[in-house]
């Protein structure tokens, strides 16, 4: 799944900030800025506004901003920070500094700075979102800043980043950006009417080890023996490894040899579609792979309307039919439907050729069965089973399998966030997860760490928002055990520590789509737990919570915090859904549920003595349609403790 899938080719590409110092006084004659100031910055209003950067060792440096100025001198080696005092939200204003020589940053706000983070439903685009034109066209809002972070990885804390610059948000700036970050501040812009910075620092597909700093990770048994050194020492050999990987994709034997050719049939190994080529003895690697399949057709459907069904292939392909091309194209989600022209089918045998590339993670031909077939004359032909497959390359054989941002701990940390933790900020939004499904244990412990530990080296204890997992993947028929349930429990167990916050969206996500694309509604429910724990407003921020049970005869009644105005069922009827009931022998079963005196009773006719429930405990809770009367859903959860 692309959600917990780095891009490799764009891994090597930032490997360039491994261990390179870059700012070193004794090279400054000029003072220099790290790269999170610039024009159109936002500064957080009411605390001391941190300045910071490099010169000559000695050098005296002066800033200036909005009547107030500082002075300080660059140390032996050429650092320098001061602090202005803490302003009011307003401008816009000019920061003036000067050393030997000047740097002025214009068009710059005082208002609120939050950094959103997390994997690639935090790095999703208003481009990719639903009615992004209509967004963007109505993007107007100067007092709204973006600044997107770039993607770098490294073993050591960096002084700076790589590169961005603040952007105004207006419609041709916002495209690119972060969907949530901007959906968020939006809203707080809109109800508070104080300037909004938005810092996107996230990475699709990473894990949260990969965002944590290296003195917490390292403590941890699985990381104890690692030595950073002799990582760093590999890391400089990545660029020569990448040249050779990438040339032999240019120069790829399987098309230079005509693989596609419908005779072309030595070397090919038996493999069973579809099913993600890690899960076979191809193994966890990158790049391209060619795979073949032989079809019979009859002579009487010859020439009649034929198209051919593939399902998802992750990422590209190019797809022949008895040595002809009739289709290809790039998106790791995207099902593939060719049609086939009639002279191209031939009586009898057919041969079909499949070449497969992938960029990152998971690579195949991987779709539901129902999605592997050919149509031909309104007569399905069944692709699903034995096929063949021959490798053509494959990063593996150069050495790159462990390049990308979850291949050790702390890199982006060091890369993406280390830099810009001297800048005072309001607070942090975070959605991420999919890439620790299925260690829920672990996360437990290493998501409350991950929010200390940035309100440590910040020194802020600053709120820190995060959107709990969207419902993903096929429903559930019956209950069952779910990673995905697993993972959100940790998450609102996460709500322990002090202003915290979490939206709950369990109803807005794709069974076939990790990346939901309505971003408006994840955005204004982070706003609204900021508007009541960030700001104090009386809003309902969050729908309702489970906090008690009471057996009363065969049934359960549960009560809730967060009602708001009342409970209330979405569904027509009247019926509540997604509830499963189970008694001593701990097995769950559908529950019947219904909303009484603002409590929600459960039940099941079966189950004369039960003793735990369970809420929209699934991959997918699709049914799940407890909200209060104010639109919010109501948090899944469990009332057992049973593994």
């Amino acid at each position: 799944m692309k959600n917990i899938r780095i891009s490799f080719l764009s891994s090597v590409r930032t490997l360039v900030v491994f261990g390179l110092v870059y700012i070193s006084g004794s090279l400054h004659a000029e003072v220099i800025l790290p790269k999170i100031f610039s024009d159109n910055m936002v500064l957080q209003r009411n605390q001391p506004i941190q300045v910071w950067g490099w010169a000559k060792a000695s050098e005296s440096v002066t800033v200036t901003l909005n009547g107030a100025t500082a002075k300080t001198k660059a140390d032996k080696n050429g650092n320098w920070k001061l602090s202005l005092k803490a302003m009011s939200h307003g401008g816009p204003y000019e920061l003036i500094v000067k050393g030997k020589n000047t740097i002025t940053l214009r068009n710059i706000l005082i208002g609120d700075v939050w950094v959103g983070s997390g994997q690639s439903n935090m790095e999703w685009t208003i481009k990719d979102t639903n009615h992004a034109k209509e967004e963007i066209a109505n993007a107007n809002h100067p007092q709204i800043r973006l600044f997107t972070v770039p993607k770098a990885m490294s073993f050591d804390v960096e002084k700076d980043l790589t590169g961005g610059q603040w952007l105004e948000c207006n419609s041709s700036t916002l495209g690119d950006f972060s969907a949530v970050a901007y959906f968020f501040g939006r809203k707080l812009n809109a109800d508070l009417n104080i300037p909004i910075g938005l810092v996107n620092s996230s990475w699709g597909g990473t894990n949260i080890q990969t965002w944590m700093s290296w003195d917490v990770m390292a403590g941890k048994d699985e990381y104890r023996k690692l030595d950073i050194a002799t990582l760093r020492e590999a890391a400089k050999e990545m660029p020569e490894k990448q040249r050779k990987f990438s040339e032999a994709i240019a120069n790829e034997k399987g098309k230079l040899e005509k693989w596609y050719d419908a005779n072309t049939a030595d070397g090919w190994k038996k493999i069973t579609l579809p099913k993600l080529w890690e899960q076979t003895e191809i193994g966890n690697a990158d790049g391209v792979v060619w795979f073949r399949k032989e079809f019979t057709v009859s002579a009487e459907d010859i020439g009649k309307s034929t198209t051919l069904h593939l399902g998802p292939i992750d990422d590209a392909d190019e797809t022949y039919v008895n040595g002809k091309q009739v289709g290809g194209m790039n998106g790791w989600n995207i099902d593939r439907h060719y049609a086939i022209a009639g002279n191209i089918l031939q009586p009898g045998k057919n041969v079909l050729v499949v070449r497969v590339y992938d960029g990152a993670g998971g690579g195949g031909i991987y779709g539901a069965p129902d999605k592997l077939y050919l149509d031909v004359n309104n007569k399905r032909i069944d692709l699903t089973g034995e096929w063949q497959y021959k490798i053509s390359v494959l990063n593996t054989e150069y050495g790159l399998q462990s390049a990308g941002p979850n291949a050790y701990p702390s890199q982006l940390y060091n890369a993406m966030i280390a830099p810009i933790i001297p800048m005072p900020i309001k607070g942090v939004i975070w959605y991420q997860g999919e890439s620790n499904t299925g260690e829920a244990g672990k996360y437990q412990k290493l998501f409350p760490e991950l929010i200390s530990n940035w309100r440590t080296k910040w020194n802020q204890q600053f709120p820190f928002f995060w959107v709990q997992l969207a419902n993903f993947m096929a429903p559930d028929s019956l209950p069952v055990s779910s990673d995905w349930a697993a993972l959100r429990e940790t998450q609102s167990m996460t709500l322990s520590l002090p202003s915290t916050g979490q939206a709950v969206i369990i109803d807005i996500g794709e069974a076939n789509d990790i990346h939901p694309r309505n971003k408006q509604d994840v955005g204004l429910r982070l706003a609204l737990s900021a508007l009541k724990v960030a700001y104090n407003q009386n809003v309902v921020y969050s729908g309702p919570v489970y906090k008690s049970m009471q057996k009363v005869d065969n049934k359960l009644v549960l009560t809730f915090d967060n009602t708001g105005s009342g409970l209330q069922v979405k569904d027509k009827y009247g019926y509540l859904k997604a509830f499963a009931i189970a008694g001593e022998d701990q097995k769950f079963v559908w529950a019947k549920a219904y909303i009484e005196d603002n409590k929600v009773i459960v039940y099941h006719p079966a189950i004369k003595n039960p003793v735990a429930v369970r809420y929209a405990w699934g991959n997918n809770p699709d049914d799940a349609n407890l909200y209060n009367k104010e639109g919010l859903p109501a948090s899944p959860f469990r009332t057992d403790g049973w593994k």
